[in-house]
């Protein structure tokens, strides 16, 4: 008997069809059965990142889809074997690559892809992630005991013959670009086209224990709520020349700002104007935290497939209105970023977080957990996942935590889609905000 689960939304009814368990198909040689996680993985959020894809009028039959999905899923964790292994639920320092294999779910939608995306709100994407894997910290969800698999994937087929390929990966095993290029490496073994160039760099480290408080242990979405605010091309050119405007009659000009240091900037004054208002006109201390992806930008480069996480995070504090001037904390974000630029290698950068104290990290913590984030994908390779049936119409990154935006090119690669949670006071003054609405 199928095991069903239907949940009901404002307007869909979506139901589990079945679960099973893929493995890879070959063993794991007997000396790479342990991966240690690196310094950088044991510090990272004890949460999981989830990623949905949407394919729209594919022609194949279910059967069919299936099967392939189900092969190339098998042939990819050969590459990846790490992710169809166990790992702890809390605080882990490895995972045991015994090939037991990851979840595989599908599930079926009874609204067309189209009504679906057209209507769609944030929270809707929830329903599309297997078992809810969408960032909440185990402690948050009572659920800290025992081991899981890194890796779940879940199908969702539309009325219309649209499907949502959804992938979720424990964040202690691997960071965004890592389930990125897992994606389009399932994607590319999938479409029967050459993995060579894309295969996976898996680097087995030394095994080293660190003992730091969790990153954002305390966060979570409740009391807030995910909304998505589209910047295209002509509004991003408008906002870069404001930027450079206000930069260059404040007498410290910037030359050349990015689009996601302008929108990154906009956004983080809205909100905390937002914060203002909703806390009696009284400003709250605060700041901007950029996590940065190391991979190729380190003086020796690192491989753009290495499997993990590579992150290091720049930091930028608004402590007053004043620091909010697009001079004052886009400078102090370039600062962070030269200063990034010149470590020399990945040894050199777990040596510096090897040599951190818990009671520094701790007291780094409490003021970095009332910062916001902002995290850029938006030169990752979003759509370029291509199962054969052509580039994606629609990718979103599901879930997100409290005071967190998330940023990504639109399907032309043009425009900027930021994904804003905020508590849900805040969010009702953002999104009537005349001078966001000015760029979006």
């Amino acid at each position: 008997m199928l095991s069903k689960l239907q949940r009901f939304g404002r307007r869909q009814l979506h139901t589990i069809v079945s679960r099973e368990i893929i493995k890879p198909s070959s063993p794991t040689p007997s000396h790479s059965k342990t991966y240690n996680l690196s310094l950088f993985d044991q510090i990272s959020l004890n949460s999981h990142t989830p990623i949905v894809a949407f394919y729209q009028n594919i022609e194949q039959s279910s059967h069919h889809i299936t099967l392939k999905l189900k092969n190339s899923l098998s042939k990819t964790l050969v590459q990846y074997y790490p992710f169809a292994g166990r790992v702890k639920k809390s605080s882990p320092s490895f995972v045991d690559c015994n090939d037991e294999g990851v979840e595989y779910t599908e599930a079926s939608n009874d609204s067309s892809l189209s009504d679906f995306l057209q209507q769609l709100k944030h929270e809707d994407l929830d329903p599309l992630f297997p078992n809810d894997l969408i960032w909440f910290h185990p402690r948050i969800r009572g659920d800290t005991e025992g081991v899981t698999c890194p890796l779940a994937v879940q199908v969702t087929r539309f009325t219309c013959g649209g499907i949502a390929v959804a992938s979720t990966l424990f964040h202690k095993v691997g960071d965004a670009r890592t389930m990125l290029n897992f994606i389009n490496h399932w994607a590319t073994v999938t479409a029967k086209k050459d993995v060579s160039l894309i295969n996976p760099e898996i680097i087995h480290y030394q095994k080293k224990n660190i003992t730091l408080p969790d990153l954002l242990s305390d966060r979570s979405r409740v009391g807030c709520v995910t909304r998505s605010f589209l910047f295209p091309n002509k509004m991003l050119n408008n906002l870069k020349a404001k930027v450079t405007a206000m930069a260059s009659e404040s007498g410290q000009p910037i030359a050349n700002p990015t689009r996601v240091e302008v929108v990154s900037w906009l956004l983080h004054t809205r909100a905390m104007a937002a914060r203002t208002k909703n806390n009696s006109g009284t400003f709250t201390p605060s700041g901007m935290a950029f996590p940065t992806d190391m991979r190729g930008v380190l003086v020796e480069k690192v491989a753009g497939t290495r499997v993990g996480n590579l992150v290091f995070s720049i930091d930028v504090p608004t402590r007053n209105q004043s620091e909010l001037a697009p001079h004052v904390s886009i400078s102090e974000m370039r600062k962070g970023k030269t200063a990034f630029r010149s470590i020399r290698n990945l040894e050199t950068a777990m040596e510096m977080v090897a040599k951190m104290s818990p009671e520094v990290a701790l007291e780094r913590l409490k003021i970095v957990d009332e910062y916001y984030i902002y995290s850029s994908l938006c030169r990752f390779p979003m759509y370029d996942i291509d199962f054969g049936w052509g580039k994606p119409v629609k990718v979103s990154i599901g879930g997100t935590i409290k005071n967190t935006t998330i940023l990504m090119a639109t399907p032309d690669g043009y425009g900027i889609e930021a994904s804003v949670c905020l508590e849900k006071e805040d969010m009702k003054i953002l999104q009537n905000d005349p001078e966001l609405q000015a760029f979006c």
